[in-house]
């Protein structure tokens, strides 16, 4: 037997004015795209921002529905969205951020293992990392490549 471990690298700024513009201005997208959350049932809605590599920045939210689980996190809401809008362009960064009605929590919120695993998919595609950012009314998180959420992507391709 042998025992390994993993390390993640990550950049933690202790408040989103800190970030480069590029990154405060997509986070600041994704607080606005959380207003479009339909979170009838958990009352837990996020918002997320796609910036492509043409520089354009398409928003999504999270959608839910009485039929669970026919609903969508704002992540693959976003994703989905950007590449069909933009389907010859690749993601360079995407911003995530959770809201209820005082504003941005306090706590940061990751996105689920089906959208990392979306993500990976979108990397795979392009032949590079994307940037993810998690903000939170405290800290920020800025993650390189998705593997840094998720090290065992299922990337197993025919």
């Amino acid at each position: 037997m042998t025992e390994r471990q993993l390390h993640i690298k990550y950049l933690e700024y202790f408040s989103a004015s800190k970030l480069p513009s590029p990154d405060r201005e997509l986070l600041e997208s994704a607080v606005s795209a959380a207003d479009g959350a339909y979170a009838r049932y958990s009352l837990f809605r996020v918002g997320a921002a796609v910036r492509m590599s043409n520089g354009e920045v398409v928003i999504g939210s999270n959608q839910e529905n009485a039929a669970y689980p026919s609903g969508l996190c704002a992540e693959r809401t976003a994703l989905f969205y950007a590449s069909a809008r933009y389907p010859k362009e690749s993601v360079e960064a995407i911003a995530v951020v959770a809201v209820d009605e005082n504003g941005v929590l306090s706590e940061l919120t990751y996105p689920c293992g089906a959208c990392r695993q979306v993500m990976a998919e979108y990397e795979m595609r392009a032949g590079r990392d994307i940037k993810i950012i998690v903000g939170s009314a405290g800290a920020v998180q800025v993650f390189t490549g998705v593997k840094s959420l998720m090290p065992f992507i299922f990337d197993n391709l025919a």
